[in-house]
């Protein structure tokens, strides 16, 4: 490997082992570590670290560049990329100040979180990924500094733990199919893995070295915290403990045995954790919102400001107020950490599969209608407790992806466009007479709406024909001109280039010619909207003969300027009304096959 490729792979290391030590593996690691021992803390850890490790190696394979699948991902699989987020950052925020109040009350612990979730945002919107991997490589040794203090003195102050609280129970073999799951396939539905796994490409780094290196570093920070949990010994709880206890006998052995110091350096270690998580989570949700909303065919997202749509401060606010739930219904952080190993399974199986080369059917409705019957299986297992409930909740999950698995997948073929004429191409087209359709209330003899087509009927004369005796070629562009400027007085009467704050351009114009036309031969030409994205509009269009049969079809895309400085728009509110009728019922990239979802219907 080059010099510069393994500078670039161990450059992220850091970022990449903080990414994923948000509050599943933070806090889970002390209180598996105190319930079961070394025993339950291996099961755990070594479970989460392959899995972190397996989605580095299979996504870093010679000849497979995240950067090419990830459009091909990001449509489909939206819902789960920010559900996943959701998730996350609300076991991080629950779980800080939840496990952390023996240190200062939950009301201290929530104001705290509230700094650094504000302090993330900051940092995730003004830097770029990049940035926030150098700012990583910093967090990393003062954190890990923080928390030797605090274990330091944790063992300098008491007798440590030197058994399991619990022994292997049942509900501990019972967790051992969701933990797979979960953590298995939990790396899969991280939109900030995926970006990170796309700028280690395109750097020139190697995924596989990265996270191989990353998940070891991943496995050392939960040994440390399991270190912590052993380390605080025997914590009599408060009078008015619940389910948060165990996890939070860390930040109370401290509170217990330190002057202050060693609990202020275990909440720099949580706030760093807190932090990398939050900031990561900000950049790589804009990344993917970003992407969703550019794609996105739908006029109302064409209304809505961009910046609102791709802003992940909605996201997060969900992720605050679902934490703000769990810790005021005092939930054990186990019940937010489900939905990995049930809710969520199903769709991050189709995600895999879908990576690894199967093209089968995503049904995300029947994957997300198990989940949920898959989640409830969990809650009577774990309440019961009923271990067997426990694992067939996991393997339920794991049903909505059936159908991706086993289907034989499709082959690739170009769709064919819907605007292609069902006659051949040598007969001639065959039109309805012109009239209202529901649409528009009044038309000339000459031009008007047939269906989604806006059709102008001509008759060339001796001045469109060249010296040899047929249409002069550039004759055939200026007509579709002509019925585009009829089209658009159609759609929009009172436009007024006097008034009007937009131009439009035309930004191309593409025409396959086919036939020649004649003198007073009839001409039928023909324009409808083809695709659109948030800036640019594709126009169809079609030239026949009621001779002959098609003489050609072709396209042209518009863009719209400021009428002051040309700066480019997006597509204009008032065009976006006027035009709504004849909008494309599907996505401009569904109907070139790359399958991307609008963010509607990704949700």
């Amino acid at each position: 490997m080059p010099h510069s490729a393994l500078r670039t792979s161990l450059g992220w290391v850091p970022t990449i082992a903080l990414s994923w030590f948000w509050g599943l593996g933070f806090f889970y690691a002390i209180h598996v570590t105190r319930t079961y021992g070394w025993t339950g803390f291996f099961a755990f850890a070594l479970a989460n670290a392959l899995g972190f490790f397996l989605f580095g190696w299979v996504l870093g394979r010679t000849g497979r560049d995240p950067a090419m699948l990830w459009p091909r991902l990001q449509g489909p699989f939206t819902g789960l990329f920010l559900l996943a987020q959701i998730a996350a950052v609300a076991v991080s925020l629950q779980a800080f100040v939840a496990y952390l109040a023996p240190l200062g009350g939950v009301p201290a612990m929530a104001l705290l979180a509230g700094l650094v979730v504000l302090a993330a945002c900051a940092i995730g919107h003004a830097v770029s990924i990049g940035m926030i991997r150098r700012l990583h490589a910093l967090y990393l040794p003062l954190g890990v500094g923080a928390a030797l203090v605090a274990l330091v003195t944790l063992r300098g102050g008491g007798q440590p733990l030197l058994g399991a609280i619990n022994g292997l129970d049942g509900r501990f073999f019972g967790l051992v199919l969701p933990t797979l799951v979960g953590f298995l396939l939990g790396p899969w539905t991280d939109v900030q893995q995926w970006q990170r796994a796309v700028e280690i490409r395109k750097a020139g780094g190697s995924v596989r070295l990265a996270y191989g290196l990353g998940a070891a570093l991943f496995f050392g920070l939960l040994l440390l915290n399991a270190g912590l949990a052993v380390a605080a010994g025997m914590v009599t709880p408060p009078a008015a403990s619940s389910g948060f206890w165990e996890p939070a006998s860390v930040a109370g052995a401290l509170a217990e045995r330190s002057g202050g110091l060693a609990g202020s350096a275990f909440l720099v270690w949580a706030s760093i954790a807190l932090l990398s998580t939050v900031d990561g989570a900000y950049a790589a949700l804009r990344w993917l919102l970003a992407g969703v909303t550019a794609r996105s065919s739908s006029p109302l997202l064409a209304i809505v400001p961009a910046s609102l749509v791709a802003s992940p401060l909605w996201v997060l606010a969900l992720a605050v107020a679902l934490a703000a739930v769990a810790v005021q219904a005092q939930l054990p952080m186990i019940y937010l950490m489900m939905p990995f190993a049930t809710l969520l399974a199903g769709p991050a199986a189709c995600l895999l599969a879908r990576v690894l080369g199967r093209r089968g059917r995503y049904d995300s409705v029947l994957c997300y209608l198990i989940g949920f019957a898959s989640m409830l299986l969990f809650v009577i297992g774990y309440a019961g407790p009923v271990p067997s409930l426990l694992g067939l909740s996991a393997l339920v999950a794991l049903i909505g992806a059936l159908p991706m698995l086993l289907q034989p997948g499709e082959p690739e073929t170009q769709p064919s466009k819907p605007d292609a004429p069902s006659e051949p191409a040598n007969q001639p087209v065959q039109l309805a007479p012109l009239a209202p359709a529901g649409k528009v209330a009044e038309l000339s003899a000459a031009h008007g709406f047939d269906g989604d087509w806006f059709v102008m009927r001509m008759v060339p004369t001796y001045d469109d024909t060249n010296s040899v005796g047929n249409v002069y070629f550039a004759n055939y562009m200026r007509w579709v001109g002509k019925a585009r400027e009829l089209f658009f007085n159609q759609c929009m009467p009172e436009f007024d280039l006097a008034s009007t704050s937009f131009y439009v351009l035309t930004r191309s114009f593409q025409h396959d010619f086919r036939r020649e036309a004649q003198e007073f031969e009839p001409i039928i030409v023909r324009i409808r909207i083809e695709t659109h994205n948030r800036k640019f509009v594709t126009l169809a269009h079609e030239i026949h003969s009621e001779n002959q049969g098609l003489l050609g079809r072709g396209s042209q895309s518009l863009m719209f300027v400021d009428t002051k400085d040309y700066r480019p728009l997006d597509i204009p509110s008032s065009i976006i009304r006027g035009f709504l009728p004849y909008w494309p019922k599907t996505s401009g990239l569904n109907a070139r096959g790359a399958g991307a979802a609008s963010l509607s219907e990704a949700l």
